[in-house]
């Protein structure tokens, strides 16, 4: 009888450990449902919500506050998928990380011919934000996915304006659904890639003649455009480590008549929609100094091909259509520094330089307000406990005056553009 007993007693303990066992991995599947539910939610919100202006590094991240320097180097969360996806390497366990970002933009636009009315300004509020999960299959290898939107443009320019036929809404917008892998080759040297798979949008509204009022009309398409991003991770030491990534243009297709008629003379002309919506290739080079256990330097050099976007072309039905503009490719550089306040607490400081975009500030575009840019960022990264961290960041970009002469119906400039970026971002490990 005894024997009875403790041969049940075993059985009995034995099948409650398996129900333990089998309760505790799905507890831990739905954390993960869960978790991938409210990223995805996430995600939808941020498809309807997003627009920057013309090709932005603010995703919301912590490289926000470090004006992205170090970007492709950093490697301290996951939205390292975005800027380098060798960097995933570094992580540990899975990963989520969430970003929300509000934009403040002040592009003001004042017409030449002070009687007619201008649009003032064209930017305001904008949502954004991004998400990104990175899940360790092995020490050596990673896989993970992003979806983000850091390229496009929305122009409120309204409806009251002198060159409300021509435009008076228009949103150019690029989302991005980045799935990625990475795989570190020995403890020096990592390697990784992703495939872009990037949903555009394309909006105007104007009106269909001079005359205000009962005349609107708006255009709309999408398009599905593929690229790639692959990058390296070195790290010669511990105090060192370096990356470098390289990220392919993205070519859209619109099917929309681009083409309107200016005030007062009634002649053509042709937006330019290639350039506000597409994204250049690039190149970015970023670097990471530990000076010691509270001090870190972070640095970042790039090139964008904004010459290939010189020329811009829109088929309608078998007619195509053309607009030029004088662009040169870009250079930017940063420059960063990380600072260990206390065990839980990281501070962040950045400056970063872009030059323009276009040959002659004085000769752009009424619809691509850019120039050369100034960006300063501060932020805080706070770990709130083994497992998740939370962060703000701050940052002032500070473009310089740009001047249109064409289309001389609407001359005008923009005088002192800047824009304000506010984010919170908040990283899950489990």
């Amino acid at each position: 009888m005894e024997r009875a007993i403790s041969k049940y007693g075993f059985v009995s303990l034995y099948h409650c450990s398996l129900y333990a066992n089998n309760f505790w991995r799905e507890k831990q599947m739905e954390k993960r449902i869960t978790i991938w539910a409210v990223a995805f939610m996430s995600l939808g919100l941020t498809a309807q919500a997003q627009a920057g202006g013309l090709y932005m590094y603010e995703l919301g991240t912590e490289d926000l506050g470090l004006a992205n320097a170090g970007s492709a180097a950093r490697a301290q969360d996951a939205s390292v998928i975005a800027n380098n996806p060798a960097g995933m390497t570094r992580l540990q366990g899975d990963q989520v990380t969430a970003a929300a970002q509000l934009l403040y933009g002040d592009l003001d636009y004042q017409l030449n011919n002070e009687s007619l009315n201008g649009p003032g300004n064209v930017v305001g509020l904008l949502p954004g934000g991004s998400v990104f999960y990175s899940h360790s299959v092995s020490d050596a290898l990673k896989m993970g996915i992003g979806m983000y939107g850091n390229f496009g443009l929305k122009l409120d320019f309204g409806g009251s304006w002198a060159g409300h036929n021509l435009v008076k809404e228009a949103t150019m917008m690029g989302m991005t659904l980045q799935p990625s892998i990475a795989y570190r080759l020995n403890d020096e040297w990592s390697i990784g890639g992703g495939v872009g798979i990037n949903y555009g949008i394309f909006s105007l509204t104007r009106d269909l003649t001079a005359l205000r009022g009962g005349f609107e009309v708006e255009q709309d398409d999408t398009d599905v455009a593929p690229n790639a991003k692959v990058g390296i991770l070195y790290e010669p030491s511990a105090q060192n480590r370096f990356g470098l990534a390289y990220t392919s243009k993205v070519d859209y297709d619109f099917d929309v008549d681009a083409s309107g008629t200016l005030p007062f003379s009634g002649r053509a002309w042709v937006l330019p929609v290639d350039a506000m919506v597409d994204a250049p290739q690039q190149a970015m080079f970023s670097a990471v100094h530990v000076l010691d256990n509270k001090w870190s330097l972070l640095g970042e050099i790039g090139w964008q091909n904004w010459n290939d976007f010189s020329q811009s072309a829109v088929t309608i039905n078998t007619t195509t259509q053309s607009s030029k503009l004088d662009l040169q490719d870009t250079w930017h550089a940063a420059a960063g520094l990380q600072y260990q306040y206390s065990t839980p607490t990281r501070l962040n400081f950045g400056v970063a330089y872009d030059t323009s975009m276009y040959e002659e500030q004085g000769n752009t575009s009424m619809m691509l307000p850019s120039g050369a840019a100034w960006r300063i960022g501060t932020g805080v990264q706070h770990q709130l406990n083994d497992s998740s961290s939370l962060g703000v960041a701050f940052e002032w970009l500070l473009s310089e005056n740009a001047d249109v002469v064409d289309p001389v119906e609407l001359a005008g400039s923009y005088d002192n553009p800047q824009m304000f970026f506010f984010a919170v971002n908040y990283s899950y490990r489990f």
